[in-house]
């Protein structure tokens, strides 16, 4: 009798396993492709609008010290799951604006090859992050160090997936800038692997604990990141600083 009860709490564990993992990675995925072949698509990646977005003031019209994390829909069919992120700074004073890429064209770490605030191949970004003033001006030296020493700036060593790419690139940073206290969209594939290579530790902002599979899948509990649960680089969870759903493909469902 205590078998077959066994068994049959087992059945129903995998029952509601099965259901989860249905409603929370698959339907989302599906309900972002539906979007994307609906109203989404960019008819010409080649010739697609890159031009400024307009989230960003004339860097010679602020004097401010500027940081920011964009994030966007990458291109063609990607689009429907995955995001491309990049961080920009300015120091005060500055006239021009910096903006750090990580792509899979020659050598990954780009500097200034594209507009600061640009759509990505006609994708309007998102402002992941911001910061003006004193706090941007403490975190930029930082911000540049970490690209110098990013661990892998060789040609070959972008992969798109699980990583690293341009979201592990700008995760890697901001762990970096812990007072930066931000977290990709979960649509941000890549931006839990590991750098360091560790199993188990703290999370990106420091704020809770990560366990990582590679990459490939894991476990985040923290005060910035929320709790996420990682399969196969998709991501699902909750977001309790800022009451929010986190979904793949369709992202953060909540407050911004």
């Amino acid at each position: 009798m205590a078998g077959k009860t066994a068994l049959g709490l087992e059945t129903q564990l995998m029952h509601v396993l099965t259901l989860g993992f249905v409603i929370f990675f698959l339907i989302p995925v599906a309900v972002s492709a539906v979007l994307y072949l609906v109203d989404d698509r960019v008819a010409d990646w080649k010739t697609a609008d890159r031009s400024s977005a307009g989230l960003l003031p004339p860097a010679g019209l602020d004097d401010r010290a500027v940081v920011r994390v964009f994030s966007a829909r990458t291109v063609r069919w990607r689009g429907i799951v995955a995001t491309h992120s990049w961080i920009v700074v300015k120091e005060a004073g500055a006239t021009a604006y910096s903006r750090f890429d990580y792509t899979a064209w020659g050598k990954p770490i780009w500097i200034d090859r594209f507009v600061p605030d640009g759509r990505w191949f006609g994708r309007t970004p998102e402002v992941v992050f911001a910061a003006d003033g004193p706090a941007a001006e403490r975190m930029i030296p930082r911000i540049r160090e970490a690209v110098r020493n990013f661990p892998y700036p060789n040609i070959g060593d972008y992969r798109a997936w699980p990583g690293p790419n341009s979201n592990t690139f700008v995760t890697a940073i901001m762990s970096a800038v812990p007072e930066m206290a931000a977290t990709l969209p979960p649509t941000a594939i890549g931006k839990d692997f590991p750098v360091d290579r560790r199993w188990i530790g703290l999370s990106p902002s420091r704020t809770g604990i990560r366990i990582n599979l590679g990459g490939y899948g894991g476990f985040t509990l923290g005060w910035v990141e929320g709790v996420e649960v990682n399969i196969l680089n998709a991501v699902a969870g909750l977001d309790f600083r800022r009451p929010a759903l986190k979904l793949p493909g369709l992202g953060r469902l909540g407050l911004k």
